[in-house]
């Protein structure tokens, strides 16, 4: 049997992709290649190249291979993009995923692994860690298109024969620990790429949105998860719904919260260079502070996290970003090498 990856030409989907292929799997991509790349996707995975709302495509997909799982990282997620062009996101990632959803019904496929967001919970007026059952509140089309999302998930395993796992991502960076894939999409807007983008002087600077939080130190604070322990949580939940896992919603973070300054002042230490930062205002959607609790992750997929600290994410992205550097193209092939 195979496992659909949708989105697998992007940042994480490609890491899933490589992780099913070390456990010996069969792996199908689907990627419109929008913000993805073609060379993320590793030979021995079957590719096809369109969009995971096209009706049609997906119906040969399924025809063609035999797939029982999917994992779907296909979407749109930057917040303020979400507010200034909700349409969009509302499509991308509420209407596409029924779509798939109602696809992978109609083959037949037993499993399906979702990735969604902490986005969905909302500023929590200072309450934290947030568990799987705090109040939603999503405060952007974002987190509500993901939220939808969820919603159509449950409607559908109630009425049909296959279960879900949606996994409430908090912020995911790093990369691959064999170097072979990382985040490498132009003008990303994560912090961690930012930073290590203007420590190596891609970039002037950081903007940094929104100083006057009720945060120590007045700057966002969020809950950074490896891209390597958020992988092994779908690979957890991959095997959880193949033993027969009934419908489950969990976080995928540590439970430790940093500061944006504090970001900035770790990757100015592992990279050995100043970093010029630039003060703005509060940006649309954003919200002071979230952080996980990763309890029901670890109860029910038994997820042990193997990067869990800020060093290690941050050395790994540094690393990465050098070797981009050194390529000088975000379109070559990267040659197995081994990071931090």
């Amino acid at each position: 049997m195979a496992v659909l990856v949708t989105g697998g030409a992007g940042y994480i989907g490609s890491h899933m992709t490589w992780a099913l292929l070390d456990a010996h799997e069969d792996v199908v991509v689907l990627d419109r290649l929008s913000t993805g790349f073609r060379w993320a996707v590793p030979s021995e995975a079957r590719f096809y190249r369109g969009d995971v709302g096209d009706k049609v495509l997906l119906a040969r997909i399924f025809d063609e291979n035999s797939i029982d799982a999917v994992v779907h990282f296909a979407g749109s997620a930057i917040v303020p993009e979400s507010v200034a062009n909700p349409l969009a996101y509302y499509e991308n990632n509420t209407g596409n995923t029924r779509t798939l959803i109602e696809a992978g019904v109609k083959a037949g496929i037993g499993g399906f692994v979702f990735s969604s967001t902490a986005a969905v919970y909302g500023s929590q007026d200072g309450a934290e860690p947030v568990r799987e059952t705090t109040a939603l509140h999503p405060e952007s089309p974002y987190g509500l298109s993901k939220l939808m999302a969820e919603l159509i998930l449950r409607d559908a395993a109630a009425a049909h024969d296959f279960s879900y796992v949606a996994l409430r991502y908090f912020n995911v960076a790093g990369a691959d620990p064999l170097g072979r894939t990382g985040q490498s999409t132009t003008g990303a807007t994560h912090l961690i790429k930012v930073a290590c983008e203007a420590a190596l002087g891609k970039r002037p600077k950081v903007d940094i949105y929104g100083t006057d939080y009720s945060t120590p130190d007045g700057t966002g604070i969020r809950d950074y998860i490896h891209v390597a322990d958020l992988v092994e949580a779908h690979m957890r939940a991959l095997a959880y719904l193949r033993a027969g896992g009934e419908p489950l919603i969990s976080n995928c973070g540590y439970g430790e919260g940093f500061s944006v300054l504090q970001v900035i002042d770790t990757i100015r230490r592992i990279s050995g260079r100043d970093i010029a930062v630039k003060h703005g205002p509060r940006r649309p959607g954003d919200i002071a502070r979230i952080v996980a609790d990763p309890a029901l992750a670890r109860l029910k997929l038994g997820w042990v996290p193997a990067h869990a600290s800020l060093d290690q994410i941050v050395e790994s992205a540094f690393a990465w970003e050098e070797h981009l550097s050194r390529k000088n193209s975000y379109d070559l092939p990267r040659p197995q090498m081994r990071l931090v």
